[in-house]
C-alpha cells in the first residue's frame, strides 16, 4: 500500500511539472523614438552643423531627415576620431551608450513617437 501511495505521489508530481507555467513575466521596455530619445541627441551632439539655418551639412533636424539618413548616421557616428568621415567633427567620440540609441531606434522601427 506504501509503495503504491508513493507510486501515485510521484506519477502526480511529474504530471504537474509539465503543467506549471512557462511564460515568464517581460519587463515590458519602451521602444526607442525620434521625438523622446533621438531628437534630443541630435539636438546636443550635432548641432550647429546638421541643424538649419546655421548648419550648411545634411540637415538632421526632422523625423524624416533623421530617418532617411540612419544608417549613414550610425555608420559615421561608430567610425574612430581619426578615421575620415568620423562624425561628431572635432568633437570627441560619442559614448557608447548614446551610439546604441540610434542602433537601437532603427532596430525598434524607426518610431517617430
Amino acid at each position: 500500500m506504501k509503495k503504491m501511495i508513493l507510486l501515485l505521489l510521484m506519477s502526480v508530481g511529474a504530471l504537474f511539472q509539465f503543467c506549471s507555467s512557462t511564460k515568464k513575466a517581460q519587463a515590458s521596455v519602451p521602444k526607442v523614438t525620434y521625438t523622446a530619445n533621438v531628437q534630443p541627441l541630435i539636438v546636443n551632439n550635432c548641432s550647429p552643423c546638421h541643424i538649419p539655418p546655421k548648419g550648411n551639412k545634411e540637415a538632421l533636424n526632422t523625423y524624416e531627415t533623421a530617418k532617411a539618413n540612419i544608417d549613414e548616421s550610425i555608420v559615421r557616428i561608430n567610425k574612430k576620431p581619426d578615421e575620415k568621415g568620423f562624425m561628431p567633427f572635432k568633437h570627441p567620440k560619442l559614448s557608447d551608450s548614446t551610439v546604441n540609441v540610434f542602433v537601437q531606434w532603427k532596430a525598434d522601427g524607426l518610431l517617430e513617437k
